[in-house]
């Protein structure tokens, strides 16, 4: 997806003191906010009965035997349930940061595209609230895994999160796969920069064995990562609109705020002295009108002499009358052939009249 790592403009840097509580504010809007639109349970039951018919229409109904494998086989199923309730948010941090020290000229790009994603799968869960396959009545085949070993994990038998905390997570929040998403999404970036022929083939796998685990485990339909794929290619495509908004957020909030408070647009100091690019900015406009660009002082331009204040061109030496210092440039009162060095016009030898020659030669 070519649109989700442009090459940012040079010279920008992040910087983790700004990305960190910028990171931590959207992913706890997205957590609430996937509370706040848990929507009807019968409209859920309703939207899932319907992909999953659909499905069953268009023979792509892959859940009911992978469900039915990792149920009968504890060897395979338990893994699987550790790896839903934890990969998913162990890994996407992870590559986040890989990309942060190791990648950081495509950082940016990367981060808003995960972004863009997120907020619009929250779209998704506000439009479209779904049953997953696990919680549909028990007549339709599935059987829930994270309930069936919950006593191997730290997961309850409600939901992938902690004991007792089933309650504050919207288990109806599964069209689109985020799971699959997101790790589509660390899937290319691993791919595409990663050096290393494992990293690169974990950038093909890790996707790939996430979608059969949401699957297996009876959390997602397949239909479910479909649309997880493709709300990962339009957050993709929003990533250049988006990061031009944000360059004219972060311009007009740099013009209209000085000091800390410009750190919030400007990422912070440029240079690590603790100024943001605004008050650097102001700093060095102060410094121009006195002289003294980034603090220094300015030295005189060639031939700006005071007028208050002639200038003393001799040092403190003296020269008797008709005397000129030894060095000095010859005169049109100099006469004919005589060279700046001293030697003659015609390069014969020294001139009677040299610069360096005592007064009484001359």
């Amino acid at each position: 997806m070519p649109h989700a790592i442009a090459q940012p403009a040079a010279g920008h840097r992040p910087r983790w003191w700004t990305e960190l509580p910028l990171i931590a504010v959207v992913y706890a809007l997205y957590s609430v906010g996937r509370l706040l639109v848990r929507g009807d349970v019968t409209t859920a039951v309703d939207h899932g009965l319907a992909i999953l018919r659909l499905e069953q229409a268009l023979h792509l109904n892959a859940e009911h035997p992978l469900n039915r494998l990792l149920t009968t086989t504890p060897s395979l199923g338990i893994p699987a349930d550790f790896a839903y309730a934890s990969l998913h948010y162990a890994v996407t941090p992870a590559v986040l940061i890989w990309m942060f020290r190791r990648r950081s000229a495509l950082y940016r790009s990367a981060r808003i595209w995960l972004m863009n994603s997120t907020l619009l799968g929250l779209v998704g869960f506000s439009l479209m609230p779904t049953c997953p396959p696990r919680l549909l009545d028990a007549s339709h085949g599935f059987v829930d895994t994270m309930a069936q070993y919950s006593a191997y994990g730290w997961w309850g038998a409600g939901a992938s999160a902690p004991r007792g905390l089933s309650g504050m997570t919207n288990q109806y929040a599964a069209m689109p796969s985020l799971h699959v998403g997101w790790s589509l999404w660390c899937g290319i970036l691993l791919w595409r920069h990663g050096r290393h022929p494992l990293v690169r083939v974990a950038g093909i796998a890790y996707p790939l064995l996430t979608t059969l685990i949401v699957m297996g485990t009876a959390n997602h339909y397949f239909l479910d990562a479909v649309a997880g794929a493709a709300v990962m290619g339009a957050g993709a495509l929003l990533v250049k609109p988006v990061t031009r908004c944000a360059d004219r957020a972060k311009a007009w909030g740099a013009a209209r705020f000085t000091g800390p408070a410009a750190v919030l647009f400007t990422g912070g100091p440029a240079d690590g002295s603790g100024r943001g690019a605004a008050g650097g900015t102001a700093k060095a406009a102060g410094d121009g009108a006195r002289g003294r660009p980034g603090g220094g002082r300015q030295r005189p331009a060639a031939g700006a002499v005071s007028a208050a204040t002639p200038p003393n061109v001799s040092t403190g030496c003296e020269t008797s009358p008709g005397e000129r210092i030894p060095g000095q440039r010859t005169t049109s009162a100099d006469p004919p052939g005589t060279a700046v060095d001293g030697a003659s016009a015609d390069g014969a030898g020294p001139a009677a009249t040299s610069d360096d020659a005592p007064a009484a030669a001359r």
